[in-house]
Parts: C-alpha cells; structure tokens; sequence
C-alpha cells in the first residue's frame, strides 16, 4: 500500500553535500558535477551539472564564484560574479550577492539579496497538442509560423 517507489525528487535534499569545497580552498579552473556540491571557498571558473540531473549547487557564506553558473538547482548564500543560468530553481539567501544576469524559471529572493544585472525569466516553447494546428503565412518566400518563428523554402 506505501510501497517505496523511489521517484526522483524535484531536486536534491540540501545539507547532504556530494562534494565540499571549503574555505580554505581555492579552484582556479571549471567544475562539472551531478548531485550536490557546497561551496565556502573560492572558485575561479565555469560551474555546471546536467540538466537532466537534479543537481544542487550550494555557494555557502564564505563561497566566492568568479565564472558562470548552470545548474538546475542553486542556492546562493555568498558572492557570484557571473552570470547564474539556474535551469530549474535558484534561491537567493539574504546576504548573497550576484555580480550578473539571473536566468531563472522558478526563483525565491529573500530581502537583502542583492542582484547587479539583469533578472530573466527563461520560457520553454510551448508544444502543440496533436489537434492543434499551427498557423502560418507566407511573407517573402519564408514561412512566418503562428509562434514567431521562420521556416524558410
């Protein structure tokens, strides 16, 4: 009756870090990961995780990123100076600091966050139903489809 069917969860459980990099710790170079990874130290490159992974990448208080961020899971306590590309979610704690763009699909900000950039939500195109139809024109010799895009002869 409660069987334990083990469905991937929504994303990864916090405080159960896969991988620490502590403040003592410097990384001059890129990290590509799956599962959870906490970061209180300094890290001077490119993060990121598959999307298809739930991934959650966590900048602790004393963390420091210098370089790009795409995750789907990321919670921000410390400094990111770059963009951030949160696939799925992202969190921005009180005293966390983002020197860039936050691209986001679902975002939580508490008060005293602070974000120097731009902050974009990111769509997914929407998919046709099988008994929609998509409507188009011709203009020029290109196909101009009902959502905006050109599909040329």
């Amino acid at each position: 009756m409660f069987g334990n069917n083990k469905k991937n969860s929504p994303r990864a459980k916090a405080g159960a870090a896969d991988t620490l990099i502590c403040k003592q710790t410097k990384i001059d170079g890129n990290i590509n990961f799956t599962g959870v990874l906490y970061v209180d130290g300094h890290v001077k490159g490119d993060i990121s995780a598959e999307e298809s992974e739930n991934s959650l990448l966590t900048i602790g208080s004393n963390g420091y990123v210098e370089g790009e961020i795409k995750v789907p899971h990321i919670m921000i306590l410390g400094r990111v100076k770059g963009d951030v590309h949160a696939l799925e979610h992202v969190e921005l704690m009180s005293d966390s600091q983002v020197e860039g763009n936050v691209y986001y699909k679902l975002i939580e900000m508490a008060m005293g966050a602070e974000v120097n950039g731009q902050m974009l939500r990111t769509v997914e195109d929407q998919k046709l139903l099988s008994h929609h139809k998509v409507v188009s024109a011709k203009k020029d010799g290109a196909e101009l489809l009902d959502n905006g895009k050109i599909a040329a002869d």
